[in-house]
């Protein structure tokens, strides 16, 4: 029977992870990797709509795939009914925590810790006492592409709690060497900082570890599938058609090789932080690759509202709630259906000459929508069919393009290390749906559970006969 301990280093991709461990610049990978089960996952569901990050970490929490637990937005996770992991070990009378796991629904109580990721910030999070940590991080992430400055009755309240909730004197030098270096370098370093948000995540996360020695705990970080995304081709240019100025390789070729460094830094703590009788185990739900369907036009850029009340006034939409996702989109949750349906259609009618400048579902009451022009844009044109205005509205006076051009796309492998003492090398893939059973198999909670919590099988059978590997070593 052990504790365990879920490492979720959100869409880091084993090629990358091969390559540069190979290379010594991973050393903590190392060690984790030569002394675990190693398995490539596969995503529950395929198929470019449904790969998505906020699905696939929803049916890895839930043990059910996507076509039973139809989580398709960031944001719904919480609003859906089904039972996850960490319910079902709090019944059995677990202590967990849930340390900014994508889509995952609130939980309060004794022996419970939980911090949403910070798009589901409407969630309460528990204890109470971190709602100061939840609601800082959640507007710093929401509003990092356009560089919100926090007000100092922001920064007090929030400084006073990281003084008192764990933060390290480490992470303070690292704090102060960021900043520095913004001010004295004459390159770009301001997209280092996510490595920040990770370092302050993991202080509170240590502090509250400490405190319960939980049965179970999750630790979610997305920063380096963000530096991916952003700079794959800076990394890799020969393999775009389109290279990168060499300006720009310059000051973002080793992005994504300092968050997978970062992460590795990371690794080193958690090492230290983890009892004897607790079992790491790191997962990545689905991973990324280069994006080049749209290279010959220079990548897939967004575009992001500046002002979504104030866009929402000038065209008479009055949703009873509105939530930011990810980089460009937006829900908008109405009180009927027949409001919702009035939105979509206003939303739908604004043109760009002949491109339909938002994209809009509708799903009961809510929209979903964000901006679905991806090209780069010179010029600030006129929107057309904006409904009963005789002032005219252009682009870029309502929206402005984030900086960073989309280079690299989802992949539906990812990584599943299970932390054992020794190394094997599993072959072939195995579903993203079997990490729930193994977690309670390891746990020893197996019957207590019940079969009909999940639709996948643990792999400790695998790892525990020596036949099922196809290279098998003691660390």
């Amino acid at each position: 029977m052990s504790k365990i301990l879920l490492l979720e280093f959100n869409e880091i991709c084993p090629p990358l992870l091969e390559r540069w461990m190979d290379q010594g610049k991973l050393p903590n990978f190392s060690v984790l990797y030569n002394s675990s089960q190693v398995f490539t996952s596969i995503a529950d569901v395929s198929e470019p709509d449904y790969l998505e990050p906020w699905i696939q970490w929803y049916s890895i929490h839930t043990g059910l795939p996507y076509d039973e637990h139809k989580v398709f937005y960031l944001t719904d996770g919480p609003k859906s009914d089904h039972s996850d992991i960490w319910r079902r070990l709090a019944g059995l009378g677990k202590s967990v925590m849930n340390c900014g796991s994508m889509n995952a629904r609130a939980l309060a109580g004794a022996g419970v810790f939980y911090l949403p990721d910070p798009w589901c910030n409407n969630e309460p999070a528990w204890p109470t006492e971190i709602e100061v940590f939840k609601t800082v991080m959640a507007k710093l992430v929401q509003e990092s592409t356009r560089g919100v400055a926090l007000a100092l009755n922001e920064w007090l309240p929030f400084m006073t709690f990281l003084v008192r909730h764990g933060l390290a004197a480490d992470t303070v030098r690292a704090i102060l060497t960021q900043l520095g270096s913004e001010r004295l370098s004459q390159a770009d370093v301001k997209w280092r900082r996510v490595a920040l948000a990770d370092r302050l995540q993991f202080d509170l996360f240590r502090h509250y570890y400490r405190r319960m020695r939980p049965d179970f705990a999750t630790f979610f970080i997305n920063s380096t599938a963000h530096l991916q995304h952003a700079y794959w081709r800076h990394m890799d240019p020969d393999a775009f058609p389109l290279r990168p100025a060499k300006d720009e390789i310059e000051s973002y070729g080793d992005a994504v090789l300092f968050g997978y460094r970062s992460m590795d830094a990371l690794l080193r703590r958690f090492f230290a932080l983890a009892q004897p009788d607790t079992t790491i185990i790191l997962c990545s739900a689905l991973s990324q690759q280069p994006f080049l369907k749209r290279e010959g036009r220079g990548g897939q850029h967004f575009y992001r509202l500046r002002d979504i009340p104030h866009f929402l006034q000038l065209l008479d939409i009055t949703p009873r709630m509105v939530e930011p996702v990810m980089t460009h989109q937006y829900l908008l949750r109405f009180a009927d259906h027949a409001g919702a349906e009035r939105a979509l259609a206003v939303l739908r009618q604004l043109k760009l000459g002949e491109e339909t400048v938002f994209g809009a579902r509708l799903t009961g009451t809510d929209i979903h929508f964000g901006c679905q022009i991806y090209d780069r844009l010179e010029g600030n044109r006129e929107i057309g069919g904006v409904p009963g205005r005789n002032e005219r509205m252009y682009f870029f006076d309502l929206l402005y393009a984030i900086d960073a051009i989309k280079s690299a796309r989802h992949h539906p492998e990812g990584v599943l290390w299970v932390h054992t003492g020794e190394h094997a090398i599993h072959s072939g893939p195995v579903s993203i749906l079997d990490i729930a059973p193994t977690i309670y198999d390891l746990m020893g909670v197996c019957s207590a559970v019940g079969d009909a919590t999940a639709r996948g099988v643990s792999l400790v059978p695998r790892f525990r006969s020596s036949g099922q590997a196809e290279e098998k070593r003691v660390a």
